[in-house]
């Protein structure tokens, strides 16, 4: 059994993908970062850095239980367990390439350029510029990549696609605008359809729709996912 922390943002989407493509039994634990709860003790003791995803696999390696945290650590972890979704030993090269290519930089661009054109008090000019630049580079990269590929790394599906789905699944908020984000990058806008369109997907998307996340940006909000923007409380 898989114990999932979850919240429905990019990062575990990704991981949720993985757990419906292997079809591994795993048990949803809702983590609402909005009030918090990543910040708690029970939470810091399966990731110390306070983020989601993570897991706990009750049968690890030895049999013994195993944490994972980080998605892509997750996505390799994973696929290793279950043989799958990880591409023959020749791939393996471009497949770390991409991977953390998407890990370093896709997913960190993206989440800073979410984060200056709609959660920052100001609008600053130059860091929004920036991200969304950086961005626009990124996804010029894997564009090209994609000329003339179906899947990122060799011919097969692999946890490389399902990282890169996570992210470009929230192009509209990354790069906001009057039309598709992703119409100057045609490559990518291939790719995406094609993997946005797998069964799983679907199954994927309903992972925690039961669970009343908060979604008002307040204070609470604020400090439970900006926590470094406020001095430390005194001890």
């Amino acid at each position: 059994m898989i114990r999932f922390y979850f919240h429905p943002t990019p990062n575990p989407a990704k991981v949720a993908l993985m757990l419906e493509e292997t079809g591994l039994a795993y048990q949803l634990i809702p983590i609402d970062t909005s009030k918090g709860e990543q910040h708690t003790p029970a939470f810091r003791a399966v990731n110390p850095n306070g983020k989601v995803p993570a897991i706990v696999d009750t049968e690890g390696p030895g049999g013994k239980e195993a944490r994972v945290f980080d998605s892509s650590a997750i996505l390799l972890y994973l696929g290793e367990k279950t043989g799958r979704l990880i591409g023959s030993p020749a791939d393996k090269p471009e497949l770390l390439s991409w991977l953390f290519f998407i890990a370093t930089g896709i997913g960190p661009f993206s989440g800073q350029a979410v984060h200056f054109q709609h959660a920052a008090p100001e609008k600053l000019a130059y860091a929004v510029n920036r991200y969304r630049r950086e961005i626009e580079r990124h996804y010029e990269v894997l564009d090209t990549h994609l000329k003339g590929r179906e899947f990122i790394v060799g011919k097969e599906y692999s946890i490389g696609d399902i990282s890169a789905w996570g992210w470009v699944d929230r192009a509209p908020r990354v790069l906001p605008g009057d039309t598709d984000p992703l119409t100057a990058f045609p490559n990518l806008k291939r790719w995406f359809r094609a993997i946005d369109s797998g069964p799983a997907v679907a199954k994927a998307r309903a992972v925690g729709k039961d669970h009343a996340f908060k979604k008002e940006m307040d204070e609470e909000t604020r400090r439970a996912l900006f926590p470094s923007n406020y001095a430390k409380a005194a001890s």
